[in-house]
């Protein structure tokens, strides 16, 4: 594989005062990448000129999405592979389409099913985007109602009552034969694995009924009383008062995505920029009397709260980690400049030759108490691509470290969920010797690709698609004949995973989707987020900016 070299051309746009200085974000010049790219962004273009309901999307679009793409290229064979593979995954719940079981393989034993038979809200937004994209959205409307539904049933684990606003992490339909009835049978956590319930499921709920409020232009189910309560619950849930003198979201290992043990217990970036994002969703669907309105004011608070929070103390690039390295401890008052006590010779050693020194930066995999994890988790900063919680220059730094560390980040079957692997007596102590963390592996530096549809949204919206294109290339030349794998092992991920699933659902909706967009970039206005505009403020430039 020939490794990708970046070229940069960072946007000159205004970005939110957030006490960076933009010096560190100085461009490198000097062309190093052969492809052709754009430099402008979704972000500097005016997006009311990109359609925003599916009215505006381009018409005669067939099933799957076209025969041919909407450039009239005629599509990767497979294109109708995948979705003859993502209709098999259908759930019906009398006679209704209400969702996509986590993955149809065939191979499996009985025993070793667990649940990847079941509806995983997580799971199911890029095969909702999917069905959305290709003008089918009956099922996600279906499904929205169904989990809403669901929201409101009792939720025990071990005699302890979650939260009335906690959503589910997946459901199954329950089919008793001699009875000729079905039912929806919800888990809440109290049968995963670890008992964990899940935080992000609530997020995904509000960012899909987003999406798909934008994709039909039907703004009725998200203002029914039913999924006004709904976001109102999931919202209450996250914006309750406490101890906590931090803006970030509270939660445990295995709460999210990387649902095993692998420390990220605190205030993981992931379920911070789901957090972010659904914040940002909600306030566009609330409705302003009543209830509605006293909600989008603390939205409103936690929102500028978070946005400062985040851009400051999660961002990382060469400057601050030079600050971070130089750190004084135990500073006590407001003037602390080492607010969080994090002690200098926690820095790993990886981290001081994988930050380039001239471009790029990424937000940390975690902040708290005299802890910095400096990992790199894809989806967090993806995310806060998509979202907008980075700035423009931060969205292009981000995009900068992936094209400078392209082999580690994506590698030869796309998408690395996290680097580095932790490995040796670390990994002892942090997964609790799990087997299936092991290094390279699974959640512990794994490469998933369902992660192509985010990294090609991020990639599209700061203008650089040809990194896209390039990954889902990649891609295309495994899935199909290595069967749809859950996620791939290895520092490169050559290899097929050692107990991935064959036929993963998201990993055939994750291309489907990469693929629509990268064919039809419009696409993304369902699922990105403009800047801020109210929040954002004048920021002054230092005299060594460049462009």
């Amino acid at each position: 594989m020939k490794k990708v070299s970046p070229y940069v051309s960072m946007a000159s746009a205004e970005a939110a005062e957030i006490d960076l200085d933009l010096s560190r974000l100085v461009i490198d010049k000097q062309p190093r990448l052969r492809l052709e790219r754009k430099t402008s962004s979704f972000d500097e273009q005016s997006w009311s000129e990109l359609p925003h309901s599916s009215n505006d999307f381009p018409a005669g679009l067939d099933s799957p999405f076209s025969a041919e793409s909407h450039f009239g290229v005629e599509p990767h064979p497979l294109f109708n592979e995948a979705w003859e593979a993502l209709r098999k995954s259908v759930v019906y719940y009398r006679g209704q389409p209400v969702g996509t079981i986590a993955a149809v393989d065939h191979a499996t034993e009985p025993e070793e099913v667990l649940n990847y038979d079941q509806v995983f809200v997580r799971d199911f937004v890029p095969s909702a985007l999917a069905f959305l994209m290709n003008k089918e959205p009956e099922m996600v409307k279906n499904f929205l109602l169904k989990t809403l539904h669901l929201q409101s049933s009792e939720k025990m684990v071990d005699r302890f009552k979650l939260g009335a606003g906690a959503m589910p992490a997946s459901f199954k339909v329950d089919r008793n034969s001699n009875r000729n009835t079905e039912t929806l049978v919800a888990d809440f956590g109290e049968s995963a694995i670890g008992r964990v319930a899940p935080v992000d499921s609530g997020f995904w709920w509000i960012i899909l009924l987003r999406a798909y409020t934008k994709s039909t232009g039907d703004v009725s189910l998200s203002q029914s009383a039913e999924c006004q309560k709904c976001m109102r619950l999931i919202l209450n849930l996250c914006l309750a008062e406490g101890f906590d003198t931090f803006p970030t979201l509270l939660c445990t290992d295995g709460c999210s995505m990387i649902d095993r043990r692998m420390g990220i217990y605190g205030y993981p970036v992931e379920i911070q920029a789901l957090f972010y994002m659904a914040l940002r969703c909600a306030l566009e669907m609330l409705m302003t009397d009543g209830e509605g309105k006293d909600l989008i004011e603390k939205i409103r608070h936690r929102l500028h709260a978070l946005t400062y929070h985040m851009r400051n103390y999660f961002w990382l690039d060469f400057p601050h980690l030079n600050n971070i390295y130089r750190y004084k401890t135990e500073e006590y008052s407001h003037t602390a400049v080492n607010k969080f006590n994090v002690i200098p010779e926690s820095i790993p050693d990886w981290v001081l030759d994988f930050m380039p020194s001239r471009r790029g930066g990424y937000f940390l995999g975690n902040v708290a108490p005299a802890m910095m994890d400096f990992r790199w988790f894809d989806l967090g900063n993806c995310l806060s691509i998509i979202s907008s919680l980075a700035t423009l220059e931060q969205s292009s730094a981000i995009m900068d470290l992936i094209e400078e560390r392209w082999d580690e980040l994506v590698g030869e079957v796309p998408l690395k969920i996290c680097y580095p692997a932790i490995e040796n007596h670390e990994w002892r102590i942090v997964t609790g010797c799990d087997p299936k963390n092991t290094r390279w592996s699974y959640h512990n530096g794994g490469s998933w690709p369902v992660l192509l549809w985010v990294l090609t949204a991020a990639c599209i919206k700061t203008g650089r698609p040809h990194l896209a294109k390039h990954a889902i290339e990649l891609a295309e030349a495994r899935l199909l004949k290595d069967g749809w794998p859950e996620y791939y092992d290895g520092k490169m991920g050559k290899f097929v995973g050692k107990q991935a699933r064959k036929f993963q659902t998201w990993s055939i909706s994750g291309y489907l989707v990469a693929r629509m967009m990268l064919d039809d970039p419009s696409m993304v206005t369902m699922i990105s987020m403009e800047e801020d505009r109210p929040m954002k403020q004048t920021m002054r430039r230092p005299a060594s900016w460049s462009c």
